[in-house]
């Protein structure tokens, strides 16, 4: 393994930070693995991106991210752009021989998310998706509970996400409002708990799908009102393996709900409940014992929960969204250094995609649409 691995990164929004963040801490954290060295970074101009580099840490900047692929000394790169940009940069970094590390949704049309899963076999390069509330500890804890039998049979499960960052008719219209960005609240966030799915039980076999729109129009900067092209809400039903129905809710427009996943679990045998805004903990029924004292109990992340023990040694004082983040940032190390590890690459993506892009061909059809 080498000693050190360049990284380029793309974008220094929310996520583009989110990831600077687990690229500089990375090794102080686990301690194996190469050293990553933040080679190069890119923005919308020279001016921003050499202000966010030194910001961040890295060493070149750029105000174009093509210049970002070709340089020599990037090893990785880190794609965290709007969504409808994610298919042209992840596959010229695929092609010149560059590992990626790309922000969810795969992409905006199942057409480029096909090609970006092409462009990843073709290359023989590491290309991951960034479904990082999969590396919580807790999670890995519920897949522990489940493979154990603890709960039973699995019979049915529950999705809930829900986010009030659209919740304001009066918010100004912007790109995650149109058509380009997706379809809305489904490929935007309901990818995320098709991750968590997808990492727990495996793939969905069948959906039904109602998409539906809470305000009309929203004001512009210009003054005037603008349609909205997207869907803040979906409710879908869904159907995984043999013997197992789901629902999911999304909602981008739940006042209240500020990074909401709420997972249930129903087994012959018992229940688990996980919410993400409580996400170092997790509620656990098992249906033995006195009934006069049965309850669910309450199970607080902590050392024994790996790799909590990695950031803090004493249990109940939590991780957070960026911790995550890391975590994330260190499975595709272990990726590129060929070892097993807990990502979801362009293949398993596109089965996601997949999902997504059957959900919404349910909404038109309105029938349920078999994947």
């Amino acid at each position: 393994m080498t000693a050190t691995i360049g990284v380029g990164l793309i974008g220094t929004g929310y996520m583009g930070k989110c990831h600077a963040l687990a690229w500089n801490g990375v090794k102080a954290v686990f301690g194996d693995g190469p050293r990553p060295r933040l080679v190069h970074l890119a923005e919308t101009d020279a001016d921003f991106a050499r202000q966010r580099a030194d910001a961040f840490g890295f060493e070149r900047a750029t105000g174009d991210w093509r210049a970002l692929i070709a340089d020599p000394e990037v090893d990785v790169v880190s794609v965290t752009t709007p969504n409808a940009f994610h298919a042209e940069m992840a596959i010229a970094a695929l092609k010149a021989g560059k590992h990626v590390w790309c922000e969810k949704p795969m992409a905006v049309s199942l057409r480029d998310a096909e090609a970006m899963a092409e462009a990843a076999r073709a290359s023989g390069r590491i290309a991951i998706l960034g479904y990082n509330y999969i590396q919580n500890p807790l999670m890995r804890q519920i897949g522990e509970i489940l493979d154990a039998g603890s709960i039973g049979i699995v019979n049915h499960v529950r999705l809930e996400m829900d986010e009030d960052f659209m919740a304001d008719p009066e918010a100004l219209f912007y790109w995650k409002s149109e058509a380009s960005s997706g379809y809305g609240a489904l490929d935007d966030f309901g990818v995320h708990p098709l991750s968590l799915l997808l990492q727990l039980f495996g793939p969905v076999t069948r959906v039904f799908a109602h998409l539906s729109k809470p305000y009309a129009d929203r004001p512009t900067r210009e003054g005037n009102r603008r349609a909205v092209e997207t869907f803040d809400i979906a409710s879908i039903l869904f159907d995984i393996g043999e013997g197992i129905s789901g629902v999911m809710a999304l909602n981008r427009s739940a006042w209240g709900r500020k990074g909401r996943i709420a997972l249930q679990i129903f087994g012959s045998k018992g229940s688990i409940v996980y919410d993400q805004e409580r996400m170092n903990e997790l509620q656990l029924f098992l249906a033995d014992g006195d009934a006069a004292t049965q309850g669910f109990r309450t199970i607080l992340a902590g050392p024994q929960h790996a790799p909590y023990d990695r950031f803090i040694p004493a249990p109940g004082h939590g991780l957070g969204f960026n911790d995550l983040k890391l975590i994330e940032c260190h499975e595709l190390l272990r990726a590129i250094a060929g070892e097993p590890a807990r990502v979801i690459d362009f293949e398993a993506g596109l089965g996601i995609e997949r999902a997504v892009h059957a959900m919404a061909r349910s909404q038109a059809e309105q029938a349920w649409v078999s994947l």
